[in-house]
């Protein structure tokens, strides 16, 4: 039997951490956090392989992401911990479930703040030739290293800021298509349906491999409820964050989605080369437009940085906090895991540095062992919610301020688009790969959580 924690017990958030977010900071982290790196730069691809479908896979995707979020939500809502779906998983499965959940997480977001950190070098020096990528990597790195160092309330400045610019951005960006759509855009003349007419260009297979880049999109939407452990009031931060879900999902990815294929053919090369929001823009003819949305790509994927070196170092705080890590990690200076964020920067530049050292085995091996990891993180949620939701209801039903839609069916039905999304993995070569190494590195993380866990209950 997993071991539990009543709800009667304290499910305060930590006590040690700062509470330096505001209600407007943790409001625009939940917005901003929507428009992800994943949506600008990775979208091209899945446009490509999908054509115009594209905007089918994103509502299927976003379909399950709303599920997952509302689950997430629920549970975090009732117990507001930086831990996440990881203290949820522990409360709900057991000690090795929250070990497994946190850690594997902790190395896709170290490992991610590497990627973003190459990905925005790349933008830069495209407009500075010549300087070196390492060097912008450092410093991005610095900057962002440094402002977690300091008080929470720096972090949530940053985001602020950051998701504001972005939302403004892809806001304009749907204005600005719509008008052109609708042949009121002065220069422009409408395509009307005709890059639409190739619904379906590479068939199912082509869908098949736009679901799975759309999935892997909306990674990043669960910083919010471990940002809610630090705000002013997180029972209300969650809540309202889990309750607007669904419109942003429906306007930020799946919207654009439909503006872009409208106006660029699935099939041009700008679409992946350049991406597909550079791209669209560039079509309509707008002067400096398409640099313009660099800009906002490069926020984009500083804002991710900033957000996952703050989610890491607040995961691996809370897994030492629950005995499952090294106590060093653990050391709060001024309402701050320091050493946390230390280490989750290290992490994240090693990462960078593996990329040019061994980017053919030991980069390549780290990016296929984080390739499937959300969908674990998704599955432990799934799970949690689906023991946790009938505790709450026999021992603490004031907790439900946020409830799971249709509970169980949606829970159970969301477990099934899970599975489903593993199948489609096992049946494409490159994610084939990913699901290998994910599902090994979660069979060892598991099992070195169940052996903690083992002798934790001996000793005790």
């Amino acid at each position: 039997m997993p071991s539990t924690t009543s709800v009667e017990a304290s499910q305060e958030p930590d006590v040690s951490l700062s509470h330096g977010l505001k209600q407007r900071h943790l409001s625009m982290i939940a917005l901003g956090g929507v428009i992800g790196a994943g949506l600008f730069v990775g979208s091209g691809a899945g446009i490509a392989a999908a054509g115009p479908s594209i905007v089918v896979a994103y509502v299927l995707s976003g379909l399950l992401v709303m599920l997952v979020m509302r689950m997430l939500g629920e549970m975090s809502a009732a117990y507001p911990s930086s831990g996440s779906f990881s203290a949820h998983a522990e409360r709900a499965i057991g000690p090795w479930a929250g070990f497994t959940a946190g850690w594997s997480f902790w190395i896709l977001l170290c490992t991610a703040v590497g990627l973003e950190g190459i990905g925005a070098a790349k933008i830069v020096t495209g407009w500075l030739p010549g300087t070196p990528e390492w060097a912008w990597v450092a410093l991005f790195m610095v900057v962002f290293c440094a402002t977690n160092l300091a008080a929470v309330k720096n972090f949530g400045e940053f985001e602020f800021w950051f998701a504001a610019l972005k939302v403004g951005a892809i806001s304009l960006f749907l204005v600005l298509g719509v008008l052109a759509l609708a042949g009121v855009l002065p220069g422009t003349d409408s395509p009307g349906a005709s890059n639409l007419s190739d619904f379906l260009p590479n068939g199912s297979e082509g869908l098949v491999i736009g679901i799975l880049a759309s999935v892997f999109a909306y990674g990043g939407l669960e910083t919010v409820t471990i940002a809610a452990a630090e705000s002013e009031n997180p029972v209300k931060g969650v809540a309202s964050a889990v309750r607007t879900a669904m419109w942003r999902i429906a306007l930020f990815y799946i919207g654009s989605m439909a503006v872009i294929v409208a106006l660029v053919p699935w099939d041009s090369a700008a679409v992946v080369e350049k991406g597909p929001y550079v791209a669209a823009l560039d079509s309509l003819g707008i002067p400096g437009a398409g640099q313009l949305m660099n800009v906002v790509v490069l926020v984009a994927l500083l804002s991710a940085m900033n957000a996952n070196i703050y989610g890491s170092s607040r995961i691996a705080y809370s897994l030492v906090a629950r005995g499952q890590g090294p106590k060093a990690l653990g050391r709060v200076s001024s309402g701050v895991p320091r050493i946390a964020v230390l280490v989750s920067c290290v992490f994240g530049f090693v990462c960078v540095l593996l990329s040019y050292w061994r980017p053919d085995d030991v980069f390549s091996w780290l990016l296929n062992m984080i390739g499937a990891v959300i969908l674990v993180v998704w599955g432990f949620i799934a799970v949690s919610q689906l023991r946790l939701r009938g505790q709450l209801e026999r021992e603490a039903p004031e907790r439900l301020t946020v409830r799971m839609w249709a509970f169980p069916v949606l829970t159970w039905v969301a477990m099934a688009g899970m599975v489903a999304i593993f199948v489609l993995m096992a049946r494409e070569a490159d994610t084939r790969v990913q699901l290998y190494f994910t599902g090994g590195m979660t069979v060892v993380l598991a099992a070195v959580g169940y052996a903690w866990q083992r002798r934790r209950a001996t000793a005790s």
